[in-house]
């Protein structure tokens, strides 16, 4: 990732999407060129000059102070993942900055024992850059259009833009694409030096125009918990709360697990799925075994 260009983009994004009436700045007026506040106004709000401002925007966020970082953040009103991305940046740029410990490519057969014993969830294991490393049984049912014959690693943010079926397994697919993308943009600030991270969203921006608006935005996002829809093709609506969960033995990785609150319809839906991948199992088997 070019860290001078994901600065530019990054700071200019947020400065655009704030008004001076929404930083209790005057107004005056008239029609702006750009929208959003214009430099001199985040470099007054950050208590900075208009000249050194213009340098950090322009990409230059190596040796920055935290005070100075912290008072961009206030300035342009960043929430948990926009300031955490902004302090990567800062990180990143820094001469010294070295590409982060390389992070785990599988797991543990602890952890993959730990996905099976969870039965009554979909749960699986995950990467920064979205490959599902390890699931379970009903993982693997609620992600059935996703695997297809493929019973490899699958790709999450390939699967949401490159597999029409994606549209059919997410009622809301903007939103699921727009997690996916800000997910992807968290992931490359924190490590800007992972080659894999950088070939997938090469790969993904050049097949697909719906990723490169979305990449454009610079959204980011901490994905740690809240309500996802599906839309499965054997037993319909899904509306489950999902946990992610970081693995602290397991640098990089993130097991996430869905559930249904009590007595929804959702809850049956779970059970109904449960009861479908036992028999697409006991098909599979048999088929094997004829």
């Amino acid at each position: 990732m070019d860290n001078r260009s994901e600065i530019r983009e990054f700071l200019g994004t947020r400065r655009a999407k704030l008004s001076p009436e929404q930083t209790g700045l005057p107004s005056f007026g008239g029609t702006r060129r750009v929208p959003g506040l214009r430099r001199e106004e985040v470099a007054l709000l950050a208590g900075v000059s208009v000249e050194y401002y213009t340098k950090l925007e322009r990409g230059s966020l190596a040796g920055v102070s935290e005070s100075v970082l912290e008072s961009l953040a206030r300035a342009l009103q960043l929430n948990e993942a926009e300031r955490e991305h902004l302090y990567n940046l800062a990180r990143a740029a820094s001469p010294s900055a070295r590409p982060r410990r390389k992070p785990s490519e599988g797991v543990t057969p602890s952890v993959q024992r730990l996905l099976d014993s969870m039965v009554g969830v979909p749960a699986f294991v995950r990467n920064g850059r979205l490959d599902v490393l390890a699931i379970n049984g009903l993982g693997r049912a609620l992600y059935s259009e996703a695997y297809g014959q493929n019973t490899e690693t699958v790709n999450l943010a390939r699967f949401a833009f490159l597999d029409h079926r994606s549209h059919g397994l997410y009622p809301d697919w903007e939103k699921a694409a727009d997690t996916s993308v800000a997910i992807l943009h968290t992931e490359a600030g924190r490590d800007p030096f992972n080659k894999s991270l950088t070939e997938l969203i090469g790969e993904l921006s050049t097949c697909s125009e719906d990723f490169r608006t979305r990449w454009a935005r610079h959204d980011v996002r901490l994905h740690r918990g809240g309500y996802k829809d599906f839309r499965h093709p054997a037993v319909g609506d899904l509306h489950l709360a999902f946990d992610a969960l970081m693995l602290p033995n397991a640098p990089g990785l993130t097991l996430t697990a869905y559930s249904a609150d009590p007595g929804t319809p959702s809850e049956d839906g779970l059970r109904l799925l449960a009861s479908w991948a036992a028999t697409e199992s006991t098909s599979t088997t048999s088929k094997e075994n004829a």
